[in-house]
């Protein structure tokens, strides 16, 4: 294919995949639950954290996070006391437990309380044309307070070599607004332009395929070569084209 039929064929994709059918097998439909703008982030963001394995397995054990929370995460969140934290107990999700659980409501509401919640977190660390730098700081800001060392593996960080799928995908979440229901856009304050792809091995071996994708690591260095491609298609909504990489390898096995 020559550079304008790739770009017409990912884009007949795009609108192929990015529709509210796409919330129906998607760990995205957690945070679809939601109205309140707090509660579908912190939903969002406990989901994307476990977004790993089984999409089955991930979709009912994000509803198992979200009945622990009473179904209102950021009230329980915001306003937890050390022993509401008992109730928590026995949630497991491959090597994320119950003492990592525990302290991502701890640090949900440290940041809440002292930071302005966590679109302002990302917004003041975000550049021009990238969110990594910021994933990095909100990383710092996570753990500033007493945390076990094992949990700091659950938020990825770019500047050490991660292509940090997950927390990627959680911004494309937030940011994003696609005007068909599947990606929120309730952080006003960040720009799709600035956002990077969730690279995992679906999108990455279909980038490969494609031709966007030369390394062979799916790390951070893989995906600045790989928004580096996308951004030459689509520069203001880069990451639109996730629906089209992760479609064609998940959906149709490409």
């Amino acid at each position: 294919m020559t550079k304008a039929e790739l770009k017409d064929f990912l884009d007949e994709k795009v609108i192929q995949y990015n529709n509210s059918k796409f919330i129906e097998s998607d760990p995205i439909q957690i945070p679809h639950q939601f109205s309140l703008k707090e509660d579908i982030e912190i939903s969002a963001f406990l989901t994307a954290t476990i977004a790993w394995g089984n999409r089955k397995s991930i979709i009912k054990n994000a509803e198992k996070m979200m009945d622990l929370l009473g179904n209102s995460p950021y009230d329980f969140v915001i306003n937890h006391k050390p022993h509401h934290l008992d109730n928590v107990a026995h949630f497991v999700h491959r090597t994320f437990n119950t003492g990592d659980f525990k302290y991502f409501i701890t640090a949900l509401q440290h940041i809440y309380k002292n930071h302005g919640g966590m679109e302002n977190v990302f917004s003041n660390y975000a550049t021009s044309n990238s969110m990594q730098a910021a994933i990095h700081e909100f990383k710092k800001i996570f753990f500033e307070i007493p945390h076990l060392e094992r949990t700091k593996k659950h938020i990825s960080d770019p500047l050490n070599g991660s292509a940090a799928k997950r927390i990627n995908m959680f911004l494309r979440w937030m940011v994003r607004n696609d005007k068909t229901g599947v990606d929120f856009g309730i952080w006003k304050s960040l720009t799709p332009a600035q956002l990077s792809c969730p690279l995992d091995v679906h999108s990455g071996n279909v980038a490969r395929k494609l031709g966007l994708l030369t390394r062979k690591q799916n790390d951070a260095k893989a995906l600045a070569e790989l928004d580096a491609s996308l951004r030459k298609m689509d520069k203001n909504d880069p990451v639109k084209y996730d629906f089209a990489l992760f479609g064609l390898g998940v959906f149709e096995k490409f």
